[in-house]
């Protein structure tokens, strides 16, 4: 695969080398929950965290009283999470496999993505675009929060990352409006340690 491989991301996890973590869930996820956009009742099922890295966003879930399955196919990143949930005695499934290729046993009622698609090259996206189509069932929803860090050198059709730069024009040709429904913009912007920010959406699988 074009991009970051999976040695790369069991390293930097290995050695704690994450300067994307904010080392606490992202502030739009406890907003999300705070305001009752995303609350367990209204799921009646479980809610999938592709990518989920040292397991900030599982823990929180789960400590609200979600059904959540963490995906990273990093050992290191998959021992994070679980050593997370277990010194707060939470409980979350933590799946160690490839996104692009894994599947759920059952559809998801929803999906948080937050650090998935802006760490794969582009040139998986149509294929993870299309899995998270295939994860979630009918009316299930996308929580998704897309990077913005353009580079200088995308003038020149550079393509850098991680992370990668989420262009909205290419989010709405990846997750287009004949399989999801979209909400109006402007799009609540969340600042993000490297000084980027990211949007933040919700889509609903048609």
């Amino acid at each position: 695969m074009t991009g970051p491989d999976l040695s790369f991301w069991q390293d930097r996890f290995a050695r704690g080398d994450l300067p994307w973590d904010r080392g606490a869930p992202s502030p739009q996820l406890l907003a999300w929950l705070d305001d009752g956009t995303l609350r367990p009742q209204g799921l009646a099922g479980a809610i999938g965290v592709p990518g989920c890295g040292s397991g900030h966003e599982v823990l929180a879930l789960a400590q609200r009283g979600f059904d959540v399955v963490g995906i990273d196919y990093a050992e290191a990143a998959c021992a994070a999470t679980q050593a997370r949930l277990d010194a707060q005695s939470a409980a979350a499934r933590v799946v160690c496999a490839d996104v692009l290729a894994w599947r759920p046993e059952s559809p998801f009622a929803a999906v948080y993505e937050q650090t998935c698609l802006c760490a794969l090259h582009p040139d998986a996206w149509v294929r993870y675009a299309q899995a998270l189509h295939g994860w979630l069932r009918p009316g299930g929803r996308l929580f998704l929060l897309a990077m913005q860090a353009p580079r200088p050198a995308a003038a020149d059709g550079v393509i850098e990352g991680p992370p990668y730069h989420v262009d909205v024009n290419a989010l709405r040709a990846l997750f287009d409006g004949g399989h999801w429904s979209w909400p109006k913009p402007p799009y609540a912007r969340v600042p993000h340690p490297t000084g980027a920010h990211e949007l933040a959406l919700v889509l609903v699988r048609r």
